[in-house]
């Protein structure tokens, strides 16, 4: 193509290599590797679980946020401080800075000279449990997203760049003969927060040192960085709040009664009191609290899971109102009315509608 000018490489790694190093484009992807850790069984074979290595891909969360703060089409839908909407007298709550949860937050991070006056930008999170891709050897992976809070609830929902896939999650997998070992769940749950406390571990810095950041407006600001709401389903909820099925997330009241009104809201210092002073069983059968596995949470200033889960509108509103119940009560009694015959054409008209 260039007779007086030899190229640059004649090998494919090579050119793969400069090709990759074109900053033009979406930040990179990167992975690491993560493995058991933990004691080997003696006697007997190792369980392959034990052995493998689970790969977990990631983009630094740092740098895909920093381009949504900039991002100059989200100029007039973002909000640089906590808000108080009104409208007829009545408050408001609509985007995440118009909650008290942000007012809290940034009165933390006033009584510090160092984030004094910093605009504050919570991360918010979200996973979702189902399989998109399986990849050789025993891993599935399940996508890890991100935005910032300060975009307006409006910008998230018309998918304009303010909702970014930053990671893709390994579950291992394990034969039936491992499936229910206690050991086993443990590293699964583990492996999960361990996956997250390393994909975010690049903004830990700049959630208690401000960092200059270029705006949407095209100004320079200070930028102090907090975890925020993670929306996730019930299942991933007990997980990412390390508390047993069929307990509540946000608060201590039991599973036979979730309704009670005055239940003792669940906080990380109140588990650490806990775990202090309770045994593993006492933890598990009265708390509802997996007492031998730590939130990725923990090692993240002003942060408390508890606080963070946000109510699943869709199983427990939609599905679990509507569909587990209403729908099902109406099945039941049409059946209980009616012929099987009738019944069943009257159900045949219902779906058809």
């Amino acid at each position: 193509m260039y007779p007086d000018n030899p190229p640059q490489s004649t090998q494919s790694k090579q050119i793969y290599s400069l090709i990759d190093q074109i900053e033009q484009g979406d930040i990179a992807w990167d992975s690491f590797m993560i493995q058991y850790n933990g004691q080997l069984p003696i006697n007997g074979p190792i369980p392959p679980w034990m052995a493998d290595e689970y790969e977990v891909w990631y983009r630094d969360p740092l740098l895909v946020l920093e381009d949504q703060i900039g991002n100059p089409e989200f100029a007039l839908e973002v909000d640089i401080a906590p808000k108080r909407v009104f409208q007829y007298g009545k408050r408001r709550y609509k985007d995440v800075l118009s909650r008290n949860w942000a007012w809290r937050q940034c009165d933390i991070l006033a009584k510090d000279e160092e984030t004094h006056g910093a605009m504050h930008v919570p991360i918010i999170l979200g996973s979702d449990k189902t399989t998109v891709s399986v990849a050789t050897g025993q891993n599935e992976f399940y996508p890890l997203y991100a935005a910032i809070a300060n975009t307006h609830n409006a910008v998230r929902r018309a998918h304009r760049n303010a909702l970014a896939l930053i990671g893709f999650l390994a579950i291992p997998k394990a034969s039936k003969e491992y499936a229910d070992n206690a050991e086993y769940r443990k590293f699964r749950r583990q492996l999960f927060h361990t996956s997250l406390e390393r994909i975010l571990c690049s903004l830990r810095p700049y959630m208690s040192k401000p960092q200059i950041t270029r705006c949407a407006d095209g100004h320079f600001c200070r930028v102090i960085y907090g975890l925020g709401p993670y929306i996730a389903d019930y299942p991933e909820q007990a997980l990412l709040a390390c508390i047993v099925q069929h307990w509540c997330p946000k608060c201590m009241a039991l599973p036979n009664n979730l309704d009670k009104g005055d239940a003792v809201p669940r906080r990380h210092d109140h588990t650490t009191a806990l775990l202090s002073e309770c045994l593993m069983k006492e933890l598990w059968d009265d708390y509802g609290i997996v007492g031998d596995l730590f939130p990725f949470t923990d090692t993240f200033p002003r942060a408390d899971i508890h606080e963070l889960l946000t109510p699943d509108l869709l199983h427990q509103a939609i599905k679990g109102t509507f569909k587990d119940h209403i729908v099902e009560w109406v099945h039941k009694y049409i059946y209980e009315v009616h012929t099987k015959r009738e019944a069943d054409k009257i159900m045949a008209d219902i779906d058809r509608r």
